[in-house]
Parts: C-alpha cells; structure tokens; sequence
C-alpha cells in the first residue's frame, strides 16, 4: 500500500525547509472531489473550509493544503491555486476556471527559524511535485516541524512528522479503499492500537520514560505550550460519497484521531479531518467511517515512527 495515493485520482506532494523546519503538503485531485469537513479543535487555521460544507453551493475541491507557519502558512495555497489555474483545472465560472483550494495550518513556530514560513513558492513547488508514488511519511512537508508531548515544554517534547495509511472497507474481495494522511503537531501524547504511549511528553529532558500527558493536564499542569499544537488530517476513499456521506466520513475519522492521540481536540488545538470522496465503489457510509477512523489512527502513529531526530528534539526513528 502506498497511503493516501491508493486512491486513483489523488496525488500527494511536500515541499520542505530543513534549514527552517516548516514545509507544506499538497494533495490534489485535479479531476475534482466531493468533499467534508469535521473541524474538532476551537483554534483552528483555515483558509476555503467553507467550500467543504454541505451548505456550499459548489460539489468539488481541487487541492488541499497542510501547511507549517501557523497563520503566516496559508499563504501556500495561493502558491497551489497558481499551479492548478495554469494547468486549466477549476470551477468554471464561465470567464475563468477557479480552482478550489481548501488550506489548514499547524504551529510549527516553536522549532527551526520562527521568521520563515511556507510560501506561495513553496505551495507551488509541493503541487509540482505531486505524484502518485507512495506517500513520503516522517518529517516532510506539512510534518518537517512538526512535534508531540508538549505539555512539560519543547525540552520534554518528541519529534513528530507525518504519516499514512490505507485500510480496506468490506470483505476481502471488497474494492473499496479508505486512506489518511495525518500531520501530527499534537499537545498530548500519541498512544498505539493497545494504548501504550509510543511518542509523547517525557518526565526530564534527558529521560524517555514518558510523563502522561492526559493525567498532568488533568491535574492541573501549566498551560504554557497549550496554544501551539494541530493535527491536520486529510481521508480520502475510493467509495461514492455526497457531501453530507463525506462530512460524516470525516465526523467518524476524528474518532481515529482522539484513539490514537491523548488528549486531543483541546481549547488551543486546531484539529480537524476532511474527507475525499474520489470513484464509484459501494460501500455503507458506516463501513467507511469506520475505516476511516482506523486508517486515521495508524496514520497518526507512523507519523511519530517515522520522524527522526530534528531541532534537537528526539524521534523515534532516530537511534539515538
């Protein structure tokens, strides 16, 4: 399996600043996706979400953009729009094609140069690299600043990235995919499929026995990092979904997202999911949810596995 990519129709491409750690991640769907939003965190930064809503008169996105800089990173998309408008790909307005280009940001300010964000350059550059190859996973594009654990401060904390995953909705002879791509830049800790804390917030700079994030927020720990945290993740499936099918899809996605990270969806959090309905496979929206939800939490988990040691801020996939 090759995560989010699995899926015909979707491409995937990062531009990353190693230098800086920040970068953004690009997927495109230039054929055009049905899709929805499930926004779970109260401090989110987005740009177009409403173009992802049942509500919106428009049926299909173009592109979606994950980006580092906090605010300063949707600037990116414009970068993302450009690409796609030369390509002739949009909405057609009847005097020009607009592309649809729905962006969220995460904070990555805390690691690497705090003056340098992604771009509109940048934005352009990850479109250009978009492929159908297996998806980049670990600290790259929208996860190259990325980190976890930060409720005992960036001294405590773990490297983080990004991370995807493709689970298979039905039986064995079922054709329908369900794919996710998390970038994880989460307060709490990151637990796996039985629980245990595999990246997260550690009791002493130098230590790796990890702190427990959930019971120290419960007992009251200091708030100072709670403002710089976001997990983006972005669903996309193979089955035939309307709006309404797509935004529960990304409703029951957020439950792989507050499984696999503890806690999630806190005050100063800009969690949220989409959903990507790309095909004409049949499957029961329950049936995609739940695998959407599965995909999600495993997509969360390899992007702490993959990430390797950045910032001075220790990864997993590091030896030392």
């Amino acid at each position: 399996m090759k995560g989010l990519t699995d899926i015909p129709g979707i491409l995937v491409g990062h531009a990353s600043d190693y230098d800086a750690l920040t970068g953004c991640t690009v997927i495109l769907c230039e054929s055009g996706a049905i899709a929805g939003v499930d926004v779970r965190g109260s401090a989110t930064g987005t740009e177009e979400i409403e173009v992802l809503r049942p509500r919106h008169v428009t049926e299909r996105v173009h592109g979606i953009v994950f980006a580092g800089g906090s605010a300063f990173g949707l600037e990116a998309c414009s970068g993302v729009r450009r690409y796609l408008e030369h390509k002739g790909v949009g909405f057609q307005t009847g005097a020009a094609r607009v592309p649809l280009v729905a962006g969220a940001i995460l904070y990555d300010l805390s690691i690497g140069k705090a003056h340098v964000r992604p771009t509109r350059e940048m934005g352009e550059a990850a479109a250009a690299a978009a492929t159908d190859s297996a998806v980049a996973e670990g600290c790259v594009g929208a996860g190259t600043g990325a980190t976890v654990g930060k409720v005992l401060g960036m001294k405590c904390a773990m490297k983080s990235g990004l991370g995807s995953w493709t689970v298979r909705a039905g039986g064995p002879e079922s054709r329908v995919l369900v794919s996710a791509l998390a970038a994880v830049n989460a307060l709490g800790d990151v637990r796996d499929a039985s629980g245990k804390i595999v990246a997260g917030a550690r009791k002493a700079p130098d230590s790796r026995e990890f702190a427990d994030s959930a019971r120290l927020i419960r007992e009251g720990a200091p708030a100072g990092f709670r403002k710089q945290n976001t997990t983006l993740v972005a669903v996309a499936t193979n089955a035939a979904l309307t709006k309404i099918e797509a935004a529960k899809v990304a409703q029951l996605g957020s439950v792989g997202m507050a499984r696999a990270i503890s806690p999630a969806h806190l005050m100063s959090d800009g969690d949220l999911v989409i959903a990507l309905s790309l095909g004409s496979e049949r499957a029961s929206v329950d049936a995609v949810g739940v695998a959407a939800a599965e995909a999600v939490a495993a997509a969360i988990v390899r992007a702490v596995e993959k990430a390797t040691t950045m910032g001075g801020v220790p990864g997993l996939a590091s030896k030392t």
